[in-house]
């Protein structure tokens, strides 16, 4: 379309000029003494075009020829510009290779090269954040390379350099390549220092979480490093089954930091309701409680939630929580007595229920049916311990009603299972 009305345009030009040069009769007389020449007006008008156009031309040939060293001198400079991104693309791609010794040779060229641009007068636009991307490279080429005296050096001068308002994104990248540095020097205290120096909205950003989980594992922190997971869970870091084993993971490192009931209570606390509950917190908790002689009620409150779901584990929980419950089966309630039988009768042949149901009778002085069901159970019992343990208590119950013969026989088959 564009083109189309360019056409109609040039047409009408055309004709215009058609029409005024074909009929005119107009003429340009020049005296000069003794001299009188008659010129036509089309003549006249095309010889001052061609004069516009030779003196054109004549000064775009003068700008030109003295515009040659400006020229020259930034062509130049174009290739010393080039060839200092050449030198930082070869320092990426030899840090990416492994060839660390060629990296930071790479990475100082584009350091000497900035140098030379700027002396010359023609620092470019963006070199603070190429000078500290620089510094960045070789640092990391020594940290591969072990030579931690040149790593700090270039990381110092990195930051020194991000501190301009263009390089603030620079900055806080060679903060969290620090803080990994010190992580893999097994340094978590000084990684914990660098990352508090980010600002709030970089250091809620995933990689810097990342990091600060790893550092607060190193440091022994589970307190930090599970909110920090946390974080990271809302974040959609992490698919839902590594979040749920990694969140697992961290309260029972933090169960594991208390070492007595109070604090065991306040951990306890500090956990989230989903955290709580899952199968594998809340039967260690109730074990770590145990462990610490803590109340045997306030353990059965905690894995009650896992009792009330326990068709949904596995046989492995299933056999820690018995354990679990077992450690304080001397001050069972009939509340939870009443649990326990409930669910025997509604499984009679789970070997595991029989056990515990067994040992609760045992516990209440409910000999015969103690007897009955300890029996049926160390029949199908597939767990070493609780077989052992089922045995056990048959051996004391015949011991009660002095049946040596069984009391043997229920020993021999206990020792047979250690």
């Amino acid at each position: 379309m564009r083109a189309a009305l360019w056409l109609l345009v040039l047409f009408g030009i055309a004709v215009a000029v058609a029409l005024f040069a074909g009929n005119n009769q107009g003429s340009v007389t020049l005296f000069w003494p003794p001299y009188r020449i008659d010129l036509s007006l089309n003549l006249v008008l095309l010889l001052l075009v061609a004069a516009f156009f030779v003196v054109y031309t004549a000064i775009r040939a003068l700008s030109a020829l003295f515009d040659l060293p400006r020229q020259a001198l930034r062509w130049r400079t174009q290739q010393k510009e080039r060839a200092m991104h050449a030198s930082l693309l070869d320092a990426i791609s030899h840090l990416l290779a492994g060839r660390y010794i060629r990296a930071r040779k790479s990475a100082e060229a584009v350091l000497e090269q900035e140098t030379s641009l700027t002396a010359s007068g023609h620092r470019p636009a963006n070199a603070a954040q190429l000078r500290a991307i620089a510094h960045v490279l070789a640092a990391e080429s020594a940290q591969a390379l072990q030579d931690r005296a040149a790593r700090e050096e270039h990381l110092q001068r990195a930051l020194e350099q991000a501190s301009a308002r263009d390089a603030q994104e620079t900055r806080d990248g060679a903060i969290l390549r620090a803080a990994r540095w010190a992580l893999e020097d097994r340094e978590p205290e000084g990684a914990m220092k660098l990352l508090q120096g980010l600002p709030q909205g970089a250091a809620r950003r995933t990689l810097a979480l990342r990091t600060r989980l790893r550092a607060s594992r190193q440091a022994g922190q589970p307190l930090e490093a599970l909110e920090t997971a946390r974080l990271l869970a809302k974040h959609h870091a992490f698919s839902e089954v590594a979040a749920r084993s990694i969140l697992r993971g961290l309260a029972i490192d933090l169960l594991n930091g208390a070492y007595d009931v109070a604090q065991l209570q306040r951990a306890w606390s500090g956990l989230e309701p989903g955290e709580q509950l899952m199968p594998e917190v809340a039967i260690h908790a109730a074990q770590r409680l145990m462990a610490l002689r803590g109340d045997a009620r306030l353990a059965r409150d905690w894995l009650l939630p896992v009792w009330e779901a326990q068709g949904e584990l596995g046989d492995n929980l299933r056999v820690k929580l018995v354990g679990a419950l077992e450690e304080g089966l001397d001050s069972i309630d009939a509340g939870w007595l009443a649990r326990i039988e409930a669910a025997q009768k509604t499984h009679p042949r789970d070997a595991t229920l029989q056990y515990l149901a067994g040992m609760a009778c045992m516990k209440r002085q409910l000999w015969g049916k103690a007897q009955q069901l300890l029996t049926q159970a160390a029949l199908g019992l597939q767990d070493g311990a609780l077989h052992r343990n089922a045995w056990r208590a048959l051996a004391a119950l015949a011991e009660q009603r002095e049946d040596a013969s069984a009391a043997a026989l229920a020993w021999k088959k206990a020792a047979g299972d250690a």
